[in-house]
């Protein structure tokens, strides 16, 4: 059990090293101009309010969904993972910014998101990527590091904006 325990913390140790030095190089590169040519495509997918079954790449019992499923096995697909906030607009808030709730400040779908947190999408956007958002939001206001924003109000209402 120590070990194990010990092996865990080996990891996010190293884990959390490779991220660093990957922001780093990313940095330099920035500041030098020499982006490289070919970066590889990010599309981050994240649906809420149903089970792993709902999507054929984790249990084709419920239901076939090829389409997502070629999209899992050309990329990533998250096969341990756990919920930091079951409800919806906080745990977007925590995707965004990389910190929990109680940190982030987005603890329900009422109050609105604090736009000065740092999110994901601007470090994208500082290494080149087009970044967008398109979906249910619930922040009440706009997360930084967004180019094209296309969400759904209570109602079904559409709000485009390219910001």
């Amino acid at each position: 059990m120590r070990f194990k325990l010990k092996a865990k913390w080996v990891c996010l140790i190293i884990l959390f090293l490779l991220i660093q030095s990957c922001k780093t190089k990313i940095k330099e590169d920035i500041a030098k101009g020499t982006l490289p040519e070919k970066r590889p495509n990010i599309i981050f997918m994240m649906s809420d309010d149903h089970a792993y079954q709902a999507i054929s790449a984790y249990s084709n019992k419920l239901i076939n969904t090829p389409n997502i499923d070629r999209l899992a096995e050309e990329g990533m697909l998250f096969s341990n993972a756990s919920v930091t906030n079951s409800i919806c607009a906080p745990s977007r808030a925590v995707i965004l910014t990389g910190k929990h709730s109680h940190i982030n400040g987005k603890t329900d779908n009422h109050f609105p998101f604090d736009a000065s947190q740092v999110t994901f999408p601007q470090y994208l956007q500082e290494a080149g990527y087009q970044t967008a958002m398109f979906g249910k939001l619930h922040f009440g206001n706009n997360p930084k590091g967004l180019i094209n924003l296309k969400y759904f109000l209570d109602k079904g209402n559409i709000i485009t904006q390219t910001l």
